[in-house]
C-alpha cells in the first residue's frame, strides 16, 4: 500500500529539517522534545505527579480520576535508548490515561551514552517491582526503545501477575539484520543508520548482540508471558523483528493480537495531534488495554 497521505505529507515537510544522523546527542533530544508537538495539545487530567522510584528512577504517575484504585500501565518512552524523556510523551501519556480509564506510570529510564546497557533494563525492572506492590492490574506498555524494555520487563517479571503488554513497533533486534532494514533503510523517517546508532549508542563495546536482556527477540523461553498487542508500521526498518517476535510469541503459547499499520512509519504512533492512522493505533491500544485491564 502508498504511504499514507497524511504521513506522505508529513515526510514532505520534513526534508527542510537536518538529517538525524547528522545531530548530536544533545540535538537528537531537543528533536524529541520538539516533535512532542505532533501528539496535539495536553488535555487536562485531575491528578499528575512527578516522582522518584526505588533506586532514584525518576517518574511522572497520571490519573484519571480521583482515588487509588485503577489499573496501572507501566509506559516507558521510545528515543533509541538515548532520547526521549518525561516531556516527550506527556501528552501521549495523558491521552492513554483518559482513554484507557487507567493510571499511567511513565518512567524515565537512564539514557546512553552517559549509561550504557543495562541501566535502562535495571530502570525498567525496578519500575515494574514497584508497580507490582500497587496491588492493582499491572500492564506495561512503551514504544520502540521503550517497547524494547516493556519486553524485557515481560520476561523478567513473568510471574509479577502481568495483565497484558502493549509493544509499539519495538526495537528487539540488536543484530539489526530483518529484510525491512535494507527495504525501508531511509526516506521514511527514522531509518537504518539512525537504529543502528540507536544500538551503538546504548550497547558497550563488544557486546554480545543476542543477549536476550538487549534484545529480548533471542529470549529461549518465551512461554507464560502476559498478552501482548504487538503493532508494526508498514514502512518502518523495525518492521520485520517486531512481526518476528510476535510470531515467536504464538508459537510458545502466549496469547498475541499482532496488527501491522499500512502506509505508516516509524514514530506515526507519537503523533496523534497531526496522523489519523495514530489515532487509530490509539484507539486500538485502549481497546486492548480496556478489556485486559477490565475498565
Amino acid at each position: 500500500m502508498p504511504l499514507d497521505p497524511e504521513v506522505a505529507a508529513l515526510l514532505d515537510r520534513q526534508k527542510s529539517l537536518p538529517p538525524r544522523s547528522c545531530l548530536d546527542v544533545a540535538a537528537t533530544r531537543e528533536m524529541m522534545r520538539r516533535s512532542a508537538v505532533l501528539a496535539g495539545d495536553p488535555p487536562t487530567l485531575p491528578r499528575v505527579e512527578d516522582m522518584r522510584l526505588p533506586g532514584g528512577v525518576a517518574a511522572r504517575q497520571y490519573w484519571p480520576s480521583a482515588g487509588e484504585g485503577q489499573p496501572a500501565v507501566v509506559y516507558f518512552h521510545g528515543g533509541r535508548f538515548f532520547s526521549g524523556d518525561l516531556e516527550s510523551h506527556d501528552t501521549l501519556c495523558r491521552l492513554l490515561t483518559i482513554a484507557s480509564s487507567c493510571r499511567v506510570v511513565a518512567v524515565d529510564y537512564r539514557l546512553a551514552p552517559e549509561h550504557r546497557f543495562p541501566a535502562a533494563v535495571e530502570d525498567a525492572c525496578r519500575a515494574v517491582e514497584w508497580a507490582a506492590q500497587l496491588g492493582v492490574p499491572l500492564a506495561v506498555a512503551g514504544d520502540s526503545a521503550g517497547a524494547n524494555l516493556a519486553a524485557v520487563a515481560a520476561q523478567t517479571h513473568r510471574n509479577a501477575g502481568l495483565r497484558c503488554q502493549v509493544l509499539i513497533y519495538p526495537m528487539i533486534d540488536a543484530a539489526c539484520g530483518f529484510p525491512s532494514y535494507t527495504g525501508y533503510a531511509e526516506g521514511y523517517g527514522p531509518g537504518a543508520s539512525d537504529m543502528k546508532r540507536g544500538w551503538s549508542e546504548y550497547l558497550p563495546p563488544a557486546s554480545d548482540l543476542c543477549d536476550p536482556l538487549a534484545s529480548p527477540l533471542y529470549a529461549r523461553d518465551l512461554a507464560g508471558l502476559a498478552p501482548s498487542f504487538l503493532l508494526t508500521a508498514e514502512y518502518d526498518t523495525l518492521r520485520d523483528e517486531g512481526e518476528a517476535y510476535a510470531r515467536r510469541l504464538m508459537e510458545a503459547g502466549n496469547t498475541v493480537q499482532v496488527r501491522r499499520y499500512l502506509g505508516a512509519i516509524h514514530g506515526f504512533f507519537t503523533m496523534p495531534g497531526a496522523l489519523r492512522i495514530a489515532r487509530e493505533a490509539l484507539d486500538d491500544v485502549v481497546v486492548f488495554l480496556r478489556f485486559r485491564m477490565g475498565t
